[in-house]
C-alpha cells in the first residue's frame, strides 16, 4: 500500500475499497522478500537490466550455505574491496524518492501475462515536494512487471487492475488522514489544543467544515485561500518496510497473545513510512515522518474488502510525542471532563433561544 512511482528528482480510520476493486486475499506485493524494503520503481519508457541475487541464503546458519573454510583477514579485506563498487553501483540505481529500482512500463517479450494491461498512469491528489506536480500511481503493466521481478509469476494478469485500484484508493485515504494531522498541528501546538481539547467530536466538526468549504470552493471555481496554502503539506518521499513492524504493532501483537479476546487479530500486512514537508507559521519547512500500519478488516456482506489504516507521526522528536499525546489524550480529557454534556446543553440553549 501507499505506492507511487516517481521520475528521478530534478537537481537543486476504516476504509472500504470499491466493489470492483477487490484484490486477491493476500497481495503479493507485500509478501516477505529480500527486496521488500523498496516499494515500486520510477517511471521508465525502456526496460532496464535488473540485478539478480544468489538464491542461497548468506546467513551462516542457513542449511543451504556451503561449508567452506573462512578466508583469512587479508583475503576478506580484498574481497570487500572488490565487491564495494558493485554495491555502490546497485544503490545508485535506486530512486531516492521511493528506494526502488527502475522497471519498464512496457510488456516484456517473455511475460507470462495472458492479456495486455493498460500503460496509463493515474495522477494522485498528493503534491510532490520537489516540484509543483503530483505523485503518479503505477500503471497496471508496471505493477505486473514489479511482481514478475519479485518472482510472482503466477499472479493472474486480469486481477492486476483491481489491485492497482485498491492501492490508489488506500493511498488517497492515507493522505487525507495526514492532511488532517497537518491542519491541526502545523499552525502550532496552541492551535492544536484548541481543537484536540474538544475531542474527536470537535475534530470531526473541523473536518466537516473543511470538506464543506472545499466542496463550495470547487463548485464555484474559487482559488484556495492563503491559510489553506500555508498548511498544505507535500510528500517528500516514502519507503515500504513490511518486514519491520512498528513498536505499536509489536506491542499489540504481544497483547493479542496475552489477551486474545480483547486484542486478538491479525498483525498489519504492511508498513510504510511517509516523509512529509510541513509548512510552519514562520514560513520554514520541517520534515515530518508518518508511519502507516495497514490492517485487513475482512470482507463486508456486499463483498467489499475492508482495510484499517493506523496513521500517526513517528516518535522522532519530542514535538511528535506531544502531538500524539495531545491528539489521543484530548479526546479522553474531553469525555472525562464532561465536555460532551456541556456541548449538548449549549446546543439545547441555542435551539431554545
Amino acid at each position: 500500500m501507499g505506492f507511487f512511482w516517481a521520475d528521478a528528482p530534478k537537481p537543486p480510520s476504516a476504509v472500504v475499497a470499491p466493489l470492483s476493486s477487490a484484490p486477491p486475499p493476500s497481495c503479493p506485493m507485500h509478501k516477505s522478500s529480500d527486496s521488500s524494503a523498496v516499494p515500486y520503481p520510477p517511471r521508465q519508457d525502456s526496460p532496464q537490466p535488473i540485478p539478480f541475487s544468489c538464491p542461497v541464503s548468506q546467513n551462516s546458519n542457513s542449511p543451504l550455505k556451503p561449508n567452506h573454510p573462512q578466508p583469512s583477514s587479508s583475503a576478506s579485506e580484498s574481497s570487500k574491496a572488490q565487491h564495494a563498487p558493485s554495491i555502490s553501483s546497485t544503490l545508485s540505481k535506486l530512486n531516492p524518492l521511493n528506494y526502488m529500482p527502475s522497471l519498464s512500463n512496457t510488456r516484456p517479450s517473455d511475460s507470462p501475462q495472458s492479456i495486455n494491461l493498460p500503460l496509463d498512469r493515474e495522477t494522485s491528489s498528493i503534491p510532490r515536494a520537489d516540484n509543483n506536480a503530483n505523485w503518479e500511481y503505477p500503471s497496471p503493466q508496471q505493477m505486473y512487471n514489479a511482481m514478475l521481478r519479485k518472482g510472482y509469476t503466477d499472479t493472474p494478469a486480469e486481477d492486476v487492475e483491481s489491485m492497482v485500484a485498491v492501492h490508489n484508493f488506500l493511498n488517497e485515504g492515507a493522505w487525507r488522514e495526514i492532511e488532517e494531522w497537518e491542519r491541526i498541528f502545523s499552525p502550532g501546538l496552541a492551535h492544536a489544543w484548541s481543537i484536540c481539547s474538544r475531542g474527536e467530536q470537535g475534530i470531526a466538526l473541523e473536518r466537516a467544515k473543511h470538506d464543506f468549504l472545499a466542496a463550495r470552493r470547487q463548485a464555484l471555481n474559487l482559488p484556495a485561500t492563503g491559510e489553506e496554502e500555508q498548511w498544505q503539506p507535500k510528500l517528500v518521499r516514502f519507503q515500504g518496510r513490511p518486514n519491520e513492524p512498528t513498536p505499536k504493532a509489536r506491542m499489540l501483537n504481544i497483547m493479542g497473545k496475552l489477551m486474545p479476546e480483547k486484542f486478538g487479530g491479525e498483525p498489519p500486512f504492511d508498513r510504510h513510512d511517509w516523509y512529509v514537508a510541513r509548512k510552519n507559521p514562520n514560513g520554514s519547512v520541517t520534515e515530518v515522518r508518518y508511519v502507516i500500519d495497514y490492517y485487513g478488516g475482512g470482507v463486508q456482506a456486499t463483498g467489499e474488502p475492508v482495510f484499517y489504516l493506523d496513521i500517526r507521526p513517528a516518535l522522532d522528536t519530542p514535538t511528535a510525542a506531544v502531538e500524539r499525546a495531545m491528539r489521543w489524550g484530548g479526546d479522553i480529557w474531553h469525555r472525562a471532563s464532561g465536555g460532551s454534556a456541556r456541548e449538548a446543553a449549549r446546543n439545547n440553549d441555542q435551539s431554545k433561544s
